[in-house]
């Protein structure tokens, strides 16, 4: 039997915020706040908050990123309950579920999100991040490639 539906989405969701929690705490027992641990060349481990969205934007919106979020899942959820059946739609809709969770969390608890992967050139991120950025990319393949597919038939 293959995963499919809201079971599915919401064992994926539970699983990103369990792993973006558990990384974001370790991160924060291991690095002082503001340090960077080198990894590798172009790759620092860091301890940073971010009040904003991405990449830092709308930093301090508080109730404004609070509503936009709130929308956003909303918008998601409610084109998951409409098309819960199409086939991998669970495995987008989880990952972005559980990362903006996660993040969530983190705004609810420290009233910004911990951050702590920070490549040279790009600013920093975490495991929640990295989940809502594959899970757009996922849900535009399995919305659209799956419309191109039918069209191509």
């Amino acid at each position: 039997m293959r995963p499919s539906g809201p079971a599915a989405a919401l064992a994926t969701a539970g699983l990103v915020v369990a792993l973006d929690q558990a990384t974001k705490q370790l991160a924060v027992a291991r690095i002082g706040r503001g340090e960077e641990v080198e990894v590798f060349f172009g790759l620092d481990l860091t301890n940073a908050r971010n009040t904003g969205v991405a990449f830092g934007a709308f930093q301090g919106g508080g109730a404004i990123v609070a509503v936009l979020i709130a929308v956003a899942l909303a918008l998601l959820v409610g084109y998951f309950a409409v098309h819960r059946d199409r086939p991998w739609l669970w495995l987008p809709v989880g990952l972005l579920l559980g990362g903006a969770l996660g993040n969530l969390a983190d705004r609810a608890r420290d009233g910004a999100v911990i951050d702590f992967i920070d490549p040279v050139a790009w600013p920093a991120f975490n495991v929640a991040d990295s989940c809502i950025v594959i899970g757009v990319l996922a849900l535009l393949y399995v919305v659209e490639g799956r419309e191109r597919r039918k069209r191509s038939a």
